[in-house]
């Protein structure tokens, strides 16, 4: 599970490191969060695309969602696409999706956005307790995206999903925490993956214009930073025939 990809930058990551894992069979499933892929805000539909064709299974979003118009068509169409459970009801899309892994295993994707600190939304535990207690044909193996500000909010969800689901890990604030673990009842679980993007940079924007408007209180354009470019996240391992985690470790890998 990858964190945000961020920018041209962070699919270079995105395009180098998961084709080698790919090519050396490292991985058997990718899940990357990919709401801010497009310059640092939100996903285009081709560039969608482009992530699933470099080897991503499903893609997550985030609180950027709507941010670039022609992935609203996207969501509708394309079913490895998911956008959070817990916005409005009307929002096109969907916020989880069932896709046929290695072997032929079903595995299930969550995506829910946190409401500490950020938009109003619909409550992300209810609405992820709904879809696992009354939607049929969930994949033993469930993987949820807590794309949150909130480190507690994110602590919270892992813990109230404890043995329900294989793993939860959160997005949003493009640091990686080292709170990796697994849980008591089986749940892989890190508060944040970290970003694939440029770590030379504030969160993957340019360091010199985000310093100058935090100095002066006046607002600016942030660029997308494009030095010292790595990709972050986990490696999870599952035990598909319960779909409870037998390892979680995290992953940082740099590229030239």
């Amino acid at each position: 599970m990858i964190g945000d990809i961020v920018g041209a930058p962070g699919r270079r990551a995105v395009a180098q490191v998961v084709t080698r894992w790919r090519a050396e069979k490292a991985v058997d499933f990718v899940v990357a969060n990919a709401e801010n892929a497009a310059a640092g805000r939100g996903v285009t539909a081709a560039l969608a695309k482009e992530i699933l064709d470099l080897g991503v299974d499903v893609i997550t979003l985030g609180d950027h969602t709507w941010d670039q118009r022609d992935i609203v068509s996207a969501l509708e169409k394309e079913p490895r696409l998911v956008r959070p459970l817990n916005f409005a009801a009307e929002c096109p899309g969907r916020g989880w999706t069932t896709v046929a892994g290695p072997q032929g295993v079903a595995i299930t994707v969550i995506n829910a956005v946190g409401r500490v600190f950020l938009k109003p939304v619909d409550c992300p535990f209810r609405a992820i307790r709904r879809v696992l207690d009354k939607e049929p044909g969930l994949g033993k193996v469930i993987l949820v995206d807590m794309h949150a500000e909130a480190t507690s909010e994110k602590v919270v969800m892992g813990r109230y999903l404890d043995g329900f689901v294989t793993a939860v890990v959160g997005t949003h604030t493009h640091i990686p925490t080292a709170d990796e673990r697994l849980l008591p009842k089986g749940t892989a679980y890190i508060t944040d993956l970290g970003m694939t993007g440029p770590r030379d940079s504030a969160i993957g924007r340019d360091l010199a214009s985000v310093t100058a408007a935090m100095i002066s209180g006046m607002p600016g354009k942030f660029e997308v930073a494009d030095q010292d470019v790595a990709l972050e996240g986990v490696l999870i391992d599952v035990d598909e025939s319960t779909g409870k985690a037998r390892k979680i470790k995290r992953v940082r890998e740099v590229i030239p």
